[in-house]
Order: C-alpha cells, then structure tokens, then sequence
C-alpha cells in the first residue's frame, strides 16, 4: 500500500489549497480514506474521512463548512479542498486509509492502516 500527498504550502489566511492523496495497492473493496493534521504541541486531529463503498464523508467540527472531501476512484486520488483557511489550520498534514470501513464516522476512520509522508500547510495571518 502506498499513499502519497501533494499540494502542501504556505497560503495567506482566508485563502485556499488543495492537497491530493494519491493511493495504490489497497486489496480490500472496503477502506475509507481519511486526513489527519499534526501540528507541534496539540494532539493529532482527524480532519476528514471518505468511504470507498459509497462516498459518505466525516468531517470534524473545526473544519466542517470550509473543507471538502472528494474522491476520483479512476485516478485512486482523494482530495481536500481546503477553503477559508485559518492560522490554525497549521499542519503536517496526513493522509491514511482504514481497512474494513463501510460507513465513514469519526471512529470508523480512527483507524488508520497504512500512512503517507506527510504535507505541510502553512496558514499566515
């Protein structure tokens, strides 16, 4: 299994970005793709989630309204259409797939199988 993330950078507050999520080798029909965001002295936060089975999403409170998720199953890429970004939008940001999801929820998505590397969003005030 590999995930790989693009789409990282440094962008004003209020502006926007898009991270992409490009997977291969998943050998279950049932997986959820989800983003998490790291940032130094807070606690890993799930960020996002989507279900290969029928494309239900999660979204955790301090994102919902300004992130979106999507999926383009014939490129096996998720996106995260990242809008009215804010300073505290800050991160490393991961993406992960979780085996055995049909419904994405914030605990279906907790788990995370297999990790990227990471990409940094940077959120200037």
């Amino acid at each position: 299994v590999q995930l790989v993330e693009s789409g990282g950078g440094l962008v004003q507050s209020g502006g926007s970005l898009r991270l992409s999520c490009a997977h291969s080798g998943i050998p279950f029909d049932d997986y959820a793709i989800a983003w998490f965001r790291q940032s130094p002295g807070k606690e890993r936060e799930g960020v996002s989630c989507i279900s290969r089975n029928d494309g239900n999403t999660y979204y955790a409170d301090s994102v919902k309204d300004r992130f979106t998720i999507s999926s383009d199953s014939a490129k096996n890429t998720v996106y995260l259409q990242m809008d009215r970004l804010k300073p505290e939008d800050t991160a490393v940001y991961f993406c992960t797939v979780a085996f055995g999801v049909v419904i994405a929820t914030s605990d279906t998505c907790r788990r995370s199988d297999y990790w990227g590397q990471g990409t940094q969003v940077t959120v200037s005030s």
